[in-house]
């Protein structure tokens, strides 16, 4: 090692020295240049670190770092073309650069080349009329447009330009390129605009879409103020329509987002976010804002979360637990209304029951569910309901019922020891009563926070059926909440269940919203996928690391929305309602933040000033 450094020293010492300041001042300018030269060679500049790798040019594409590259122009536009008809293009889920070349003419030039074309029509169409000739409308047309022209030329309305289009489309592989090209040819001839590839100028396409403002394929096409504004890429999303409530404000121009849910395909909305992120806050104040429009709402609550909106605005607030004196009955029944047939009521339930006991049941064989079947509608009918029966009239049986008929039934015997922790067990208090629950209120709110994790995801399956059954009984404008929806997505049946819900709650004028902080759980599930697809309005607020890329792949998000969710604010996202979405921040007035807050810190100061106030008013009584 000492004998390799000191070879080192001595290569080293045969390499000259930098010269001194005092030798600098005796060198002639050619041995300044030069030395300047050397120095500049050893210095990295910004253009060597974005410079890339590799650099290929071929006649219809061209070869960056791996990435192909494709330039298109625009040749020609129809007579009309509409506001925002580039939209599409900039909203495409790929990655484009967009050139925007804009070069006024001289009005008096223009004005010069109008007159003469004017003289050539009008000299035609008299032409046209001594020779007899039918009348050609296209040449009347033009000079119309053209007279038109002029006139807002000569009094300042238009101004003319040279205006060139360019748009370089990148891609991983040459037939993802081409699939692309396509796709933006579709959508420029969709509003019959002509656009050809650069073909043998793929270089200087590339270099006109650069951010450096070098127009090198100078293509243009003539056009007037009023075309060219339309052609104005930058243009935020609008979400305010004249019906609906008010969601948050537009991040982009700070206009309303105001929305009417019941208006899409389907009112059903999903919420991801993670925690602490004000998913909980944005749909508070949505439940408080469609109150007030005489949405009736029903929520399921597993953390409590809603007991301070409930008590001020006069709600019921429904604990269910073990030992809570409210019950709900999984065999309860709907009310048949608009014909319904009681045979399909009665199988339905059926149907929905079986579901509720292979959650609570567990692992149940093939002959142990035919079992269930049989001794399912034995219990309806030992209470006299059939399909003949009035439903409003009868009283429905409840699970030491199922019990005691399959306790008669041969091979039954493992259901029914299986079934005793539900009956007469630990467990009994929860579904083995009759319902005795009072939901005539515009805000019902079922609380499962007291239930152990075993068997909150039975209680809300009971308590989802018996809102269900509420819905088809009669027809009204509700909202439902299912927070923490995830919970119900790691069984099977709860999932289907769920999902069977979502796809038919629009005939019954109801809105799912669900919501979610695991995300990767629920959108896993090919229910969760499902019951997203299925939802027309959709909140997505501050999301973890972890679970961006399944939120990027399932609602096909740009880079710039995935950062925008990763590094948003508490209650800022993005707001999507069917085809439209714009990025939100959720605001309200200080009256409903006090109703819905959620922070800790904040309800234990409405709290001790609620108590202060109480102790004020009491001394204030006995002092008078």
């Amino acid at each position: 090692m000492a004998l390799f450094a000191k070879k080192v020293k001595k290569e080293l010492d045969r390499v000259p020295a930098s010269p001194t300041l005092e030798e600098t001042t005796h060198m002639t300018s050619g041995e300044l240049v030069e030395a300047e030269r050397v120095l500049r060679q050893g210095t990295v500049k910004v253009r060597d670190l974005i410079a890339p790798s590799s650099f290929r040019i071929l006649p219809n594409h061209l070869e960056l770092n791996g990435t192909w590259l494709r330039t298109l122009f625009v040749m020609n536009y129809p007579r009309y073309i509409s506001v925002g008809w580039f939209t599409p293009v900039i909203n495409m889920n790929a990655t484009l650069d967009i050139g925007m070349f804009f070069y006024q003419v001289k009005p008096e030039i223009i004005l010069k080349q109008l007159r003469n074309k004017v003289g050539a029509l009008e000299a035609q169409i008299v032409a046209d009329q001594e020779k007899g000739a039918p009348r050609d409308p296209i040449r009347e047309t033009a000079l119309k447009d053209i007279e038109k022209l002029r006139d807002d030329l000569t009094q300042g309305i238009e101004r003319f330009w040279q205006f060139g289009l360019y748009v370089t489309i990148y891609a991983k592989t040459e037939k993802e390129l081409d699939k692309l090209t396509e796709q933006v040819e579709s959508v420029f001839g969709s509003k019959l605009i002509y656009s050809r590839r650069a073909l043998w100028q793929v270089e200087q396409g590339f270099n006109s879409t650069l951010p450096l403002g070098n127009d090198e394929l100078q293509i243009y096409f003539n056009m007037h103020t009023s075309p060219v504004a339309s052609s104005f890429p930058f243009m935020s999303s609008e979400l305010t329509s004249d019906n609906g409530i008010l969601y948050g404000v537009n991040r982009h121009n700070n206009s309303l987002i105001l929305f009417d849910r019941f208006s899409l395909q389907n009112a059903n909305a999903v919420v991801f976010a993670t925690s602490g992120a004000g998913k909980s806050y944005a749909v508070k104040l949505e439940v408080l804002r469609s109150m007030m429009l005489g949405t009736d709402v029903i929520i399921i609550d597993p953390e409590m979360e809603y007991k301070h909106l409930s008590d001020a605005v006069g709600g019921a607030y429904i604990n269910i637990s073990l030992n809570s004196e409210s019950h709900v009955n999984p065999f309860d029944l709907p009310r048949p209304v608009g014909g319904a047939n009681t045979g399909d009521i009665i199988r339905s339930a059926v149907i929905a029951l079986k579901g509720l006991l292979r959650l609570m049941l567990g692992q149940i064989t093939h002959e142990e569910d035919s079992i269930l079947d049989r001794a399912l509608i034995e219990t309806y009918a030992k209470k006299d309901i059939t399909a003949t029966s009035d439903l409003s009239r009868v009283e429905p049986p409840v699970m030491s019922d199922l019990a005691e008929v399959l306790a008669g039934m041969t091979g039954a015997e493992s259901l029914v020891t299986r079934l005793k922790k539900y009956t007469e067990g630990t467990f009994a208090g929860l579904l083995n009563n009759p319902s005795n629950i009072d939901v005539k209120n515009q805000l019902v709110v079922f609380s499962t926070r007291d239930l152990e994790d075993e068997l909150r995801p039975m209680a809300i399956y009971t308590i989802v059926n018996y809102i269900w059954n509420i819905v088809r009984s009669e027809l009204k404008k509700r909202i439902l909440v299912i927070d923490e929806g995830w919970w119900l997505m790691q069984q099977e049946d709860s999932a289907k269940f769920i999902f069977a819900l979502v796809k038919r709650c629009r005939k019954y004028y109801l809105g799912v919203t669900t919501i979610t902080q695991d995300v990767n759980d629920f959108l896993t599930s090919p229910y969760g996928q499902a019951i997203v697809t299925n939802s027309s309005l959709q909140l997505l607020l501050k999301q973890s690391p972890a679970g961006i890329d399944k939120i990027v792949k399932t609602f096909l998000l740009t880079e710039g929305e995935k950062y925008l969710l990763l590094e948003g604010g508490v209650g800022e996202g993005i707001f999507f309602a069917g085809a439209k979405h714009a990025a939100i921040k959720v605001v309200a007035s200080y009256s409903e933040d006090q109703l819905i807050t959620s922070d800790p810190r904040q309800l234990l100061e409405i709290e001790q000033a609620k108590k202060e106030f109480e102790e004020s008013m009491a001394q204030a009584q006995s002092a008078g």
